[in-house]
């Protein structure tokens, strides 16, 4: 009896020590799976708007809306006060890994800026921040342009290697990485690496000299600058909108 009431009690203790290390192992995935999230800053998540502003404003027009966990761009009728509505981050980022999803309208522009200067003497995120392009490629013009104007490209100075883009009304995921301290930029569409590029030095100039930016007064010379999202006058949607800095 007192054997059987030993070899119980030692059984106990067996199971008792597994379910602990089972516990502690448990434990240690959430917590490294928490600092792994938290390494990244929601922008977007389809409930908030409070990350963003319109460009050299204090607020967001009715021309963005959110609709279900989108956030869509639709431009103001004819008529109705014609402005620019690029939407602007509420803080400045430097080296960073953006994530996020888009679907553009038929026939429709938009992009992704960064690097974007609120400074007086600029009317548009356009005229500061380097843009990964978003487009229609079968049915928008720019794409006739060149390659270097379609969608996932560094917009007139870097094509992208292929076209990966999905049809007109479905979800495309992108990530933009910029990182000063690697002088290394890229873009990855649907999983696909699209372009990469250098985002300083004399690179970087050489590459501004043959664009149509060569002699823009402030572009791409903000390295630190908000992201931006494009007001090109055709409906856009975004999503799951988060960065990482580096």
């Amino acid at each position: 009896m007192k054997k059987l009431l030993v070899s119980t009690a030692c059984l106990l203790a067996v199971v008792a020590c597994k379910e602990e290390k089972k516990e502690k192992v448990e434990t240690a995935v959430v917590e490294e799976v928490k600092a792994v999230e938290d390494e990244w800053e929601v922008l977007f998540d389809g409930t908030s708007l409070d990350q963003w502003k319109e460009f050299k404003t204090d607020g967001v027009s009715d021309a963005w809306q959110i609709e279900g966990d989108a956030l869509v761009y639709t431009p103001p009728a004819e008529g109705e006060e014609q402005k620019n509505h690029d939407l602007v981050t509420r803080k400045e980022y430097t080296d960073f890994v953006l994530t996020l999803d888009w679907k553009i309208s038929e026939a429709g522009n938009s992009g992704v800026f960064w690097g974007v200067s609120e400074d007086e003497k600029f009317g548009t995120g356009y005229q500061t921040g380097p843009e990964i392009q978003i487009l229609d490629n079968d049915k928008h013009p720019d794409a006739k342009a060149g390659t270097t104007h379609q969608a996932g490209a560094l917009y007139d100075m870097v094509a992208p290697a292929k076209d990966v883009t999905k049809p007109v009304g479905e979800w495309n995921t992108m990530v933009i990485t910029v990182n000063h301290k690697e002088n290394k930029g890229s873009v990855t569409l649907n999983g696909t690496e699209t372009v990469s590029f250098p985002v300083a030095n004399d690179e970087w100039d050489a590459m501004v000299a043959k664009s149509k930016f060569a002699g823009w007064d402030g572009f791409g010379k903000y390295t630190t600058g908000k992201i931006g999202l494009q007001d090109h006058h055709n409906v856009v949607s975004f999503r799951n909108l988060k960065i990482k800095e580096l």
